[in-house]
């Protein structure tokens, strides 16, 4: 397994759009797919941070994990996050990502137990790899989330406690020190940190790619970036991020989504978080229109 071996590039860590009951909208959530993958994406981060999955449940995630399998997208372009406090919740939706056909999941560690042995960490990944057949599993990194850090000494420990199947991480510290570290650690490792400016570095081999929020709304400036080394591209695509600077972001990125498409249901989220308002929406479409067309 190398860095190139599975996805690769830009990746957006795609929004859910939920329905009136608050649930996943699975036709809207496909035809943002659609979208994104015609429009400059890679790949997608399917039920993500973006993509709300802690706050649905089991049968939720599973529910649009089998509508995505069960549509025309397709699979090998996209991992899935199936993280969860409890492992046996944890177990059940990898294992579901791999009978479907994901690409990969995207594994956030056990999140409520805190300064547990990287031994405990270890028994979950166990876990989830004896129930998931050989599907790849990558790292989910976000310790302002989850409280819990992939420290390279646990990394290094899950890989070798399961040769062959941590494909990756995705880290979204926003500590670009640490993603070098780890990217460094071994060339079966695909790093994606999750900020597009990272992308003409990604280039040159140090990173996979990235995996972004924001690439829900400036894939095509990201790709241009990516596959073509355009610098102005980057440039506009790291302005469009920065709307969202010291906002919070899931609320503004399905804005932004909401005003782009036209579609006022994409604005809804999950408690605890709160919608952006009409005068934030309208904000954040002013400034990524402002950018001018990606193509």
């Amino acid at each position: 397994m190398s860095k190139n071996a599975h996805l690769r590039g830009v990746i957006a860590a795609i929004a859910t759009p939920l329905d009136d009951g608050g649930r996943p909208d699975a036709a809207r959530f496909l035809t943002l797919a659609r979208h994104l993958l015609g429009n400059g994406c890679d790949g997608l981060n399917v039920l993500g941070t973006t993509g709300e999955a802690t706050s649905f449940t089991v049968e939720e995630r599973l529910s649009l994990m089998r509508a995505v399998a069960g549509s025309d997208l397709d699979l090998a372009r996209m991992m899935v996050g199936t993280g969860a406090s409890a492992t046996g919740d944890a177990v059940t939706l990898t294992a579901a990502a791999a009978e479907v056909g994901f690409a990969g999941a995207l594994v956030l560690p056990p999140f409520y137990y805190k300064g547990v042995p990287d031994a405990g960490i270890a028994d979950y990944f166990r876990a989830i790899a004896a129930a998931s057949g050989s599907l790849p599993l990558y790292l989910y990194n976000f310790p302002a989330m989850s409280g819990v850090t992939y420290t390279p000494d646990l990394v290094r420990t899950l890989m070798s406690a399961l040769p062959g199947r941590i494909a990756g991480l995705k880290d979204s510290s926003g500590d670009l020190a640490y993603a070098r570290t780890i990217a460094a650690i071994s060339d079966e490792l695909a790093v994606f940190p999750s900020n597009e400016a990272v992308l003409m570095e990604a280039r040159s081999g140090a990173f996979a790619g990235c995996i972004s929020a924001t690439a829900n709304l400036n894939a095509g400036f990201c790709a241009r970036a990516f596959h073509d080394g355009d610098a102005a591209a980057l440039e506009k695509a790291v302005r469009i991020r920065a709307l969202f600077d010291g906002k919070p972001l899931v609320p503004g990125v399905k804005a932004a989504l909401s005003a782009l498409h036209n579609h006022a249901g994409l604005s809804r989220v999950k408690p605890p978080l709160v919608a952006a308002s009409e005068a934030e929406k309208a904000a954040y479409a002013a400034g990524i229109a402002a950018e001018g067309e990606p193509n």
